[in-house]
């Protein structure tokens, strides 16, 4: 299991949760009072961490939902083949591959280090 349960009240701008399987950031949240017979709601706007793709969801405020864990973690890049970079760990000397974007090809080189993220068995470059 790579994800926590919270509920939405919990949930700040600049958290993570998932929608939809899928890992997002959370940019936006907005609350409507509760009405008459109903709760609070809140509407939550999200980027994919993996698939930069925007996804809006709205839930009562004591909704649980799925918070991935997110492992913000240091390598280096042993080569560049194609689109694919092969990294290797620094705390564990694990080596492995991840897809790199047009944007990314330009910034990473052999050698150097890079800062990935690793969520749900899934790996992304992020700075």
């Amino acid at each position: 299991m790579s994800w926590t349960v919270k509920q939405v009240r919990e949930l700040k701008v600049g958290n993570y949760m998932n929608i939809d399987d899928e890992p997002c950031k959370i940019v936006e949240i907005t609350t409507s009072k509760p009405g008459k017979h109903g709760e609070a709601k809140a509407r939550i706007v999200a980027i994919g961490v993996f698939d930069n793709q925007k996804r809006s969801v709205v839930y009562p405020v004591t909704h649980k939902v799925q918070v991935p864990i997110i492992e913000k973690k240091t390598a280096q890049v042993i080569s560049i083949e194609g689109d694919e970079a092969q990294l290797m760990d620094m705390e564990t000397y694990e080596t492995f591959h991840i897809p790199l974007s047009e944007e990314e090809k330009a910034i990473v080189e052999p050698g150097k280090e890079v800062q990935y993220m690793e969520a749900m068995g899934r790996r992304k470059i992020y700075r």
